[in-house]
């Protein structure tokens, strides 16, 4: 049993670093509603209690990058303007499932027209379920007194970095803790390896069991979009695929907690149960019309590994349970959740000290205390009186401008891609043909980001991707799941000739980019 503790800890871990860029994006939207947006203004943008406040809600989420744990700020803040609660989860359930990166990411794992149409789907999830519910429930606009607008200059800026400090060490953390939870308790329940079989497209039950799974679950948009890969490459249930992106990638139960706690647990299973059946009848309804008919259904996957127990019954890692969940965790954390996480970490360590030396909020009466200028030769010379939600919008749109950004920066030009790959590459085919197959089993996935990576970088600079560049990819990813399947099954022959012919693969693609012109 201890396993399934230590298990536990690791998947917790893994979560909150996952997350934590968007938990500070979070803050920071949440931060800049308040202090600078205002109760009216917010409202105003994100509308209220209508048809089209879901429609608006829902494009804005759209359009801001953001986890199902980094709405929790914003939806508290959302609350506190007087916006009913359909409006809000109109915004908690659109903005974890998509924004530029997982969109563009999305869009080279299947089908355009696929991820076009679940993205259109999850607009019929939130009006549909948004306007029955507020039709049954047109009284959850809460009055809440807007605190002090801070006065213009460095004040307004401090005023933010401050409501985000008290934030981090508030009810949202005791929220995104929940939420966190649910990924543990879901590691302890689910042996290892245990849904490697599951989801099949011809199992008409994979979409229900999906649902159980992808409830307590948390993904960020980015790892729901290689799941979802993994299951179109796989021929995996469709309307699997649809549930995890929707439920895994837009819910949590820290947000469920949320709403149970403000709007009771009556109105809750309301709502929990709306989303149920036009999820559920959705995903049902484009099962067969959006199945992959050119692939081939494999035996098992391990796109869904991440939900289950990491660590074997029986089985200690090499130097203890501690060592191994720290070697993975330098292993598998990229640069930006380290740096989302060492900002939240700052984030809590000052609003701790807050909360301790400043117990009344004496800082936040002197941030919006007023005075008065004697004359307009006293005041700063280039101190323009810009007004607050003129700022909080430039802020807004600041953060969709720097996730587009993000996307040529997290997608590289084709030939740095592929001296990442050459090295990925290497590391997965000399570990499977030594015998090293946890050191295998971690780069073939690798191997496999950097070259759908490749196909997104090569269209952002190009606006399109030949044919026979695209032909060369899917045969490096083919010889890839070859490779990963005789890793798991086969002995040191099968495993050789499936990592030699990867090798091949990657020569061919690598030599295409290089010799052949990309128009």
């Amino acid at each position: 049993m201890i396993e399934l503790a230590w298990g536990a800890v690791l998947r917790m871990i893994q979560a909150l670093l996952q997350g934590s860029p968007f938990i500070f994006t979070g803050l920071c939207i949440a931060g800049m509603l308040s202090r600078l947006m205002g109760h009216a203004d917010t409202k105003r943008l994100f509308g209220s209690n209508s048809l089209s406040s879901l429609v608006q809600s829902w494009l804005i989420g759209m359009l801001l990058p953001g986890c199902s744990l980094g709405v929790i700020p914003i939806c508290r803040q959302l609350r506190a303007s007087g916006i009913a609660i359909g409006t809000i989860f109109a915004f908690a359930l659109s903005s974890p499932l998509f924004d530029p990166l997982s969109l563009l990411y999305g869009l080279t794992l299947s089908k355009p027209f696929t991820i076009l149409v679940f993205a259109c789907c999850s607009l019929v999830v939130v009006t549909l379920s948004g306007a029955i519910f507020d039709w049954l429930y047109p009284d959850t606009e809460v009055h809440v007194p807007e605190p002090p607008a801070p006065p213009h200059g460095i004040k307004r800026i401090l005023a933010i970095a401050v409501e985000m400090a008290h934030e981090a060490v508030g009810p949202t953390a005791g929220l995104i803790g929940i939420g966190i939870l649910g990924v543990g308790l879901l590691s302890v329940l689910l042996p290892t390896g245990s849904l490697q079989r599951s989801m099949a497209h011809d199992n008409p039950w994979s979409p229900l069991v999906m649902t159980g799974i992808a409830i307590p679950a948390y993904a960020t948009p980015m790892t729901a979009m290689s799941q979802l890969g993994s299951m179109f490459q796989h021929g995996n249930s469709i309307g699997a695929a649809f549930i995890l992106l929707a439920f895994g990638a837009g819910m949590n139960l820290g947000l469920m907690a949320w709403m149970g706690l403000n709007y009771g647990w009556r109105k809750l299973a309301v709502w929990f149960g709306l989303m149920l059946l036009v999820v559920i009848g959705l995903s049902y309804g484009i099962e067969r019309p959006l199945y992959p008919r050119d692939v081939e259904p494999a035996g098992h996957t391990h796109a869904f590994d991440g939900y289950c127990a990491p660590f074997a019954p029986d089985s200690m890692p090499t130097g203890g349970y501690p060592a191994e969940i720290i070697r993975r965790v330098r292993l598998e954390t990229q640069p930006h959740e380290w740096f989302g996480a060492g900002v939240l970490a700052f984030l809590v360590t000052i609003g701790g000290i807050l909360r301790v030396a400043d117990p009344t909020r004496r800082i936040d009466a002197w941030l919006v205390r007023r005075t008065a200028v004697a004359d307009a030769r006293t005041s700063p010379r280039y101190d323009m009186e810009v007004p607050g939600p003129v700022l909080a919008l430039v802020g807004l749109a600041g953060i969709v401008a720097m996730s587009v950004v993000g996307c040529y920066a997290y997608y590289p030009p084709p030939s740095e891609v592929l001296e990442e790959l050459s090295v990925a590459r290497t590391e997965a085919a000399s570990a499977a043909i030594s015998g090293n197959q946890e050191h295998a089993l971690h780069w073939i996935p690798v191997c496999e980001s950097w070259n759908r990576r490749l196909v997104v970088g090569t269209y952002l600079r190009r606006w399109r991707v030949s044919d026979y560049h695209l032909m060369k990819s899917r045969l490096f990813q083919d010889r890839l799941e070859e490779l990963e399947h005789a890793v798991e099954d086969d002995g040191p022959d099968e495993i050789r000739e499936h990592a030699i012919a990867a090798s091949r693969a990657f020569m061919l693609l690598s030599q295409a980019y290089r010799l052949e012109p990309l128009e």
